[in-house]
């Protein structure tokens, strides 16, 4: 594999919780895949530099995002990420331009107003630029969150749940839209879900996560046909045919 993205840390929380966690990824769809609080969400706010490591290394490409023997901690806006919050985090009082012109680092120049009109029609929201949030379809948000997300050019792309507000027949179209950008784009894809027939139809490399470690990771094949752990095992035993039968937490 070629590796893109490397994420190793170790975090403790004033909760209790912790976190052990170790993988990598080449430029693919990768889908940490666990039950709620299992610690998808703070790795990727980790990855993010929006929560600091007590101790770990976090790479993209030749860029070192966190190194703390190094002293290395960049700041969120210099990690080069695109981060879709699971509830899309859109501005209520703005309109689907307006948002997605917000992703970008000089919102007001020309260049912006000629990537935010590419980026609506590679998004299929001609028509609905001077829509506000609350008038548009689960689908349409999500599609305007992701448009927004690709203003800077991101060398990752992190999307926490982004299926979650969409019904089952958009949710399928959504699946594909996601596989094919990422084949365009050609860069990391990692997505967070606990629904194991959404991770299995997305996947090219699958990261199971409970209780704040990662319990294996590979290929769905490879984690579907040699369980390490008696919890695979189980959730194995529910994996979905070709994607369909729906098995989450």
């Amino acid at each position: 594999m070629d590796i893109a993205l490397s994420v190793c840390f170790r975090k403790a929380f004033a909760s209790g919780f912790s976190m052990d966690v170790s993988w990598q990824a080449g430029r693919e769809i990768v889908v940490l895949f666990g039950p709620s609080g299992a610690g998808k969400s703070l790795t990727f706010q980790t990855i993010a530099g929006l929560v600091k490591p007590d101790e770990g290394h976090i790479q993209l490409g030749d860029r070192v995002f966190h190194d703390t023997r190094a002293g290395i901690d960049l700041p969120p806006q210099s990690r080069e990420i695109g981060y879709l919050f699971q509830h899309h985090a859109l501005f209520p009082h703005m309109t689907t331009r307006e948002n997605v012109l917000y992703g970008h680092l000089q919102p007001r120049s020309s260049e912006a107003a000629a990537a935010c009109a590419a980026m609506l029609a590679r998004f299929h929201l001609e028509g609905l630029e001077q829509r506000h949030p609350g008038a548009l379809s689960g689908g349409q948000r999500q599609r305007v969150a992701l448009a927004r997300a690709l203003m800077r050019k991101p060398r990752v792309l992190l999307l926490d749940e982004p299926l979650s507000a969409v019904d089952l027949a958009v949710r399928r179209s959504i699946r594909n839209e996601l596989k094919a950008l990422q084949r365009t784009l050609g860069i990391p894809m990692v997505i967070i879900t606990h629904d194991l027939g959404e991770a299995l139809a997305l996947a090219d490399r699958l990261v199971i996560y409970d209780h704040g470690r990662v319990l294996q990771a590979g290929t769905p094949e490879a984690v579907l046909q040699n369980p390490q752990n008696e919890l695979i095992t189980a959730w194995a035993g529910h994996a979905p045919l070709q994607g369909e039968r729906i098995f989450s937490f």
